[in-house]
């Protein structure tokens, strides 16, 4: 497992730490250009090692980070004797919990996108092929179907399972790509699709990005998508 950046960007909060290591001095005196560049940097970086905390589970739910700040606090200060543990024990206790706790996001993924298929298969209009693949057809074209073979013009939005939309041309102008150039679960639906139609498609992790997982995407992922088939480039 790579080491987490946050402990990089954690050094960012050391520059305004009040030295009882109890919270954020945020009445500092710039009474010098040292103490004002200092201060700068600190406010530059606050921003990002918020966004950076996020992706440790669980603290998204903390309302304070008192634990963190006195953690640097007592090594900035030089403390060693109060530790209550090595830095290399730090790192080594961090990273097992990003491991087991990203494990267990991971597993709770899959298993709710399994219980939604399940319960989506039973719905109006919602059709299940033998590879798990879920679509609905909310306009049939009646133009060609795409092959393998074929480049398409598309228009398209997909979502998270909570509604997130992670990507669309929707505001933009159509996109275009090889039939074999995206997702599997794409190139499933595409050639299913007369040009013409429109699609809300449910994609399984394992036709969608897996185990690895995708930008915002977490791996294990159920996406949803609604495609619109505009057209076949010869």
């Amino acid at each position: 497992m790579k080491r987490i950046n946050v402990f990089m960007v954690i050094a960012a909060i050391g520059m305004i730490v009040a030295s009882c290591g109890n919270g954020i001095n945020s009445s500092a005196k710039l009474s010098s250009d040292l103490d004002s560049a200092l201060y700068a940097w600190g406010v530059a970086n606050g921003a990002g090692l918020r966004e950076g905390l996020k992706t440790i589970p669980g603290a998204e739910d903390k309302d304070t980070f008192d634990a963190l700040i006195a953690g640097f606090a007592t090594a900035l200060n030089g403390k060693t004797s109060a530790l209550k543990m090595t830095p290399e024990e730090a790192q080594e206790y961090f990273q097992t919990y990003m491991m087991t706790a990203q494990t267990k996001q991971f597993e709770a993924a899959r298993a709710e996108g399994e219980a939604f298929l399940a319960s989506n298969r039973g719905k109006a209009g919602v059709i299940t092929t033998e590879s798990g693949l879920q679509y609905k057809v909310i306009t049939e074209g009646t133009g060609k179907k795409p092959t393998e073979e074929n480049v398409v013009k598309v228009h398209y939005t997909g979502k998270l399972l909570d509604g997130t939309v992670f990507d669309s041309s929707a505001e933009g102008e159509p996109v275009e790509f090889p039939v074999l150039g995206v997702i599997q679960g794409w190139i499933e639906v595409l050639q299913l699709m007369p040009v013409g139609s429109k699609y809300q498609i449910w994609v399984p992790s394992d036709l969608a990005y897996g185990e690895q997982g995708y930008g915002p995407i977490m791996p294990n992922s159920l996406l949803e998508f609604e495609v619109e088939l505009l057209g076949i480039k010869e």
